[in-house]
């Protein structure tokens, strides 16, 4: 894996700051907010520097039940190539669900929900990673996610679960530390037990970022300073594997660059301090791989031995270490059919030998159809107030719909910024309302305009400047084209109303 080093993610409002900043050997995109042909002249320079630029995509939803969208692919190659980028990255993640393998209307979360840890929602996963691998032109490495809500039933833990991904489609891993702090937090995972279940030798880069507790609750709000113990568990990673690249997250709430510096270097403190706990400064090697063992061969001898360590990193799992075992089926998925280029010495060759061939890929169509009905249900509860589904904790999924509703309002502030001006105090009650009874069918731009649009019909807006600007405002957007600003067809416009009046 290409060697990355310490970058930092790239916004515009800290653009200036970046280019400026020492040290920065690379830095990542949000994807859907990068125009391949329209670069920000920031990236381009960064680019001509020989700084190396990843894109990150954020609506893929590898996790859902449907394959991806072939629209949503084509666009992250186009900006892997624009970008010149070694890979990209998405998120192992649903952020819809609904349609057709449901016959219910589509839903969007507008959020990265966390995908149930089964082996139905891992045969699809792995199904939709081969399916996006196949049509990107570089490399594709997915990230873990943070999560405020742990499905019922789940048969692996988190790391079993990355583990067998890793192991039968080839993809990277994008190592999150700040999702694992918050999964500790929230579903009393071990950072630890997650770790050493993880095939450590797939790992692109890893991700930091703080966040902030309040009610018992770790939300991942990238808008924050990293707390001591994000930093701790990338220690901790450190000392099992020298990652290949390290990036600061920060997506809200900047502050000033030096302060953006000093947590630059305190990343780079905790991952020297992990390279002295583990060996020799640079090591490339985790301690699941001691005495020269395949990383393969060492990984399985690690889940034989671990179902008590996988039962104490997901307490609320229950049953994940009985199952364990069960994460090992499809033959030449395991670790002990592992191939010569994973091998362990002449033993290894001569026991591959003997495989014949990869058992075929599983018909992933009732999967599919089990893992849509599951997702389109905990989405619904979430955002159009159905019936929380049985097993769910229903105190967390208020937190995290509120949470939901929450984000909407902020993203549609930023995209359509006239709407708070236009309504001032009243825009974030009236939007909550709103998102109450009224779920996200499109992209959030589409959003602002049917929240405009309800407001008009419903009549709620009481001051008539304000009613009016919003009138305007919606009237500009929701035709196919904007409307004229020639002199002639405002005035008869103008005129229009007028007579509409009387």
């Amino acid at each position: 894996m290409e060697r990355l080093g310490t970058g930092i993610g790239w916004r515009p409002e800290i653009a200036d700051a970046v280019e400026r900043m020492p040290g920065i050997d690379w830095v990542e995109v949000v994807a859907e907010n990068t125009c391949p042909g329209h670069l920000p002249e920031s990236l381009r320079r960064l680019r001509e520097r020989g700084v190396t630029v990843v894109p990150h995509g954020v609506s893929l939803g590898l996790g859902g039940a449907d394959r991806p969208d072939e629209s949503r692919l084509t666009a992250l190659a186009e900006r892997a190539a624009a970008l010149g980028s070694p890979l990209v990255t998405e998120h192992i993640a649903f952020v819809r669900a609904g349609g057709v393998l449901t016959a219910s209307p589509r839903l969007e979360a507008g959020h990265l929900l966390p995908v149930p840890r089964t082996r139905d929602a891992l045969d699809v996963l792995c199904e939709n990673v081969r399916i996006a691998q196949a049509a990107l032109p570089v490399p594709l490495a997915v990230e873990n996610i943070a999560a405020l809500i742990a499905w019922p039933d789940e048969e692996m833990t988190e790391g079993q679960f990355l583990y067998e991904l890793a192991d039968r489609t080839g993809v990277r891993l994008l190592i999150d530390v700040a999702n694992l702090h918050t999964n500790h937090v929230n579903r009393g995972e071990d950072p630890a037990a997650a770790l050493a279940d993880l095939p450590l030798e797939a790992i692109a880069y890893v991700h930091v970022a703080g966040g902030f507790e309040r009610d018992g609750v770790w939300h991942d709000s990238h808008a924050h300073p990293v707390p001591r113990p994000v930093l701790d568990i990338l220690t901790d990673l450190a000392s099992r594997v020298s990652p290949p690249g390290v990036l600061l997250e920060r997506d809200e709430n900047f502050p000033e660059p030096a302060e953006l510096e000093g947590e630059l270097a305190a990343i780079r403190g905790a991952v020297e301090k992990g390279r002295e706990q583990g060996g020799a400064p640079g090591t490339t090697v985790s301690r699941t791989r001691e005495q020269g063992a395949a990383p393969t061969a060492s990984a399985s001898r690690t889940r034989e031995q671990g179902a008590a360590s996988a039962t104490k990193a997901s307490p609320e799992q229950g049953a994940a270490a009985t199952n364990a075992s069960r994460t090992r089926e499809h033959g030449a998925a395991s670790a002990t059919n592992a191939s010569p280029t994973r091998g362990q010495g002449a033993a290894s060759a001569t026991d591959a030998s003997r495989v014949t061939a990869p058992d075929p890929a599983p018909d992933t169509t009732p999967a599919r159809q089990r893992l849509a009905l599951a997702q389109a249900a905990l989405l619904s509860a979430l955002v159009a107030g159905t019936p929380v589904p049985e097993g769910f904790d229903r105190v967390r999924l208020g937190v995290q719909a509120r949470a939901l509703a929450g984000k909407r309002a902020d993203v549609v502030a930023k995209v359509a910024p006239e709407l708070p001006v236009i309504l001032g105090t009243e825009y974030r009650p009236a939007f909550l309302g709103y998102a109450h009874g009224h779920p996200m069918t499109g992209g959030y731009r589409r959003d602002a305009l049917d929240f405009a649009g309800h407001l008009l019909g419903a009549g709620t807006v009481r001051d008539e400047r304000a009613l009016a600007e919003l009138r305007e405002w919606w009237l500009e957007r929701s035709g196919s084209r904007p409307r004229s600003h020639r002199p002639g067809v405002r005035l008869a416009r103008a005129t229009r109303r007028v007579l509409l009046r009387r």
